[in-house]
């Protein structure tokens, strides 16, 4: 764990603004060095422990960053999250040659990978921050101190997912940290769950304009468990099923409702990832949303980089993206798109149009003078665009800045929950989903507005966990715990650096542990492969 590359301890009041923090406590407490006088701002501590999701910096986009040697964008939290999940699967492909993105889309990184170091680096960053919380905040809010404790083990739960076995430290320390094994890990982020979920926030949907909205409640400890549980076969070599069922089953049963209405011409699917999702009614969805503001809280690495790194210019007919970047790059692939259509028979048409013929409203795709198979990664038009995130505002309203948007993103919504549901439900079924599973995964299929089925597969429900989760940083892991990730039992365009797609090492199910990370710290052993 590189202390040294950590930086920047108090955020920005306008993120604890945002977050229905009106005020800000001051709190005295020892210092770390007796000669020194310190005080702690509690309430900012706790803010910066969310922040460091949603923002590079205490400065802004255009700021200094968190993470000495890399930018806002090489660390930036859901940029590196996109492309560790996204770039290296079927559901995208980058035309950009900056260093590391080639290795993204060919299954070909290593341990000396500058956006995987830079993600690995804003985890811990995250820890950290909450370490230090941990130990200077400890009984000054009860609340509070759990939020924290579980977001330490949301960011150890990604480091889990992507690094497996890992430094580990629950306070901050000159020695170096031992490395955990990843059961191991599993049990004790369980555990922290346990622990603390009673002490959340009551579940409640929430807008932008409500207090403890962007905060974690009791739903986003029962979904994180139920996530676990439903990859735990590969956490641990044991699966646990039922208990993903079960939590999934609490998150359900709570106040964040799926959002069914649309409004003024945008499906409620759309209005999931607009720039006014804080506060057109779609939010009720949202279990943990990530704040964005175009003015107060600005990011190269959040939902501008969703959009502007998926869009060009030319998809932008309706003249309401609401932002000036266009940085075009990201495209669907080949095997994405057929997801919607599986007959490879997808229109040249534009954004507003796809859902139509798709029958599915979440066929946010754009094929206009664009080429369905990628024959040539490097090329801006070599596969089609995908518009899922804007900052268009349902109202009609435009945006807070021309450039920098304030479009939330969602990185728990309880969607998830009804599809962790109905797969544990069919892997304990004998491979099809019950009554209740199914019923779950036709209330998905109706909001979408397109047809239902009277019983789901196993199967059916990875591709349905494709077209409702896409672009939301799942779908590596949803391919590993279908071991379809690297076998040769599916393949894609360029999939292991082959134009029709190849197998690749099983090494890579887990990236590398930074080179220098593995260089600083003696205690510390590469993963295999590597």
């Amino acid at each position: 764990m590189n202390f040294k590359y950590i930086r920047n301890i108090v955020p920005a009041a306008a993120f604890a603004l945002t977050m229905g923090l009106s005020s800000c406590d001051f709190l005295d407490v020892e210092p770390l060095d007796p000669n020194n006088v310190s005080t702690v701002d509690e309430v900012s501590l706790y803010t910066k422990c969310y922040a460091n999701m949603a923002l590079a910096g205490n400065g802004g986009a255009n700021g200094d960053c968190d993470i000495d040697r890399l930018d806002g964008g090489t660390t930036g939290f859901v940029r590196q999250l996109w492309n560790a999940n996204e770039l290296t699967t079927d559901e995208a492909i980058c035309a950009w040659g900056d260093t590391g993105i080639p290795a993204f889309n060919y299954n070909q990184w290593d341990a000396s990978h500058p956006m995987l170091e830079g993600f690995y680096n804003r985890l811990y960053a995250g820890i950290n921050y909450c370490n230090h919380y941990l130990d200077v905040c400890k009984d000054v809010n009860e609340t509070r101190q759990a939020e924290v404790r579980f977001l330490r083990a949301l960011y150890y739960y990604y480091l889990m997912d992507c690094f497996g076995n890992v430094p580990f430290a629950t306070e901050i320390s000159a020695e170096a940290p031992q490395q955990i094994k990843r059961a191991d890990l599993f049990t004790w982020i369980e555990s922290e769950l346990k622990e603390v979920e009673d002490k959340l926030l009551e579940p409640k949907a929430r807008k932008s304009t409500d207090e403890g909205y962007g905060r974690a409640d009791k739903d986003a400890a029962y979904l994180l468990r139920a996530r676990m549980y439903l990859n735990a076969e590969v956490y641990t070599g044991k699966a646990q099923w039922q208990n993903a069922k079960d939590y999934a089953k609490k998150v359900i049963d709570g106040p964040h409702k799926i959002w069914k209405q649309g409004k003024n011409g945008f499906s409620a699917y759309q209005m999931l990832f607009m720039g006014d999702n804080g506060e057109n009614g779609a939010s009720q969805e949202a279990i943990l949303p990530l704040l964005q503001d175009g003015k107060t809280t600005t990011s190269w690495g959040t939902t501008l980089f969703l959009m502007a790194s998926c869009w060009k210019a030319d998809m932008d007919t309706e003249g309401n993206y609401n932002t000036t970047e266009f940085w075009a790059g990201n495209r669907a692939r080949a095997a994405f798109v057929a997801k919607f259509f599986p007959n490879g028979d997808a229109p040249a048409v534009s954004l507003s149009d796809m859902p139509i013929v798709a029958g599915d409203d979440r066929a946010l795709l754009f094929g206009i003078d664009r080429e369905l198979t990628v024959s040539n990664p490097n090329e801006y038009t070599s596969g089609y665009s995908v518009g899922k995130f804007r900052n268009t505002y349902t109202s009609g309203s435009t945006g807070h800045s021309t450039q920098f948007i304030d479009t939330d993103f969602f990185l728990m919504r309880s969607a998830e929950a009804y599809l962790i549901f109905a797969e544990a439900d069919a892997r304990l079924n004998n491979g099809q989903t019950s009554q209740e599973g199914t019923d779950y995964i036709n209330e998905l299929r109706e909001r979408a507005n397109t047809t239902t089925y009277p019983q789901y597969s196993v199967n059916q429900i990875l591709d349905e966990r494709a077209r409702e989760l896409y672009h939301e940083g799942f779908r590596r892991t949803d391919l590993i715990r279908y071991n379809l990730f690297h076998t040769a039992d599916y393949v894609w365009e360029w999939k292991g650096g082959a134009q029709n797609g190849s197998s690749f090492s099983a090494d890579r199910d887990i990236f590398a542990i930074p080179a220098e990370d593995i260089n600083a710290n003696p205690n510390l052993t590469q993963n295999p492969g590597y």
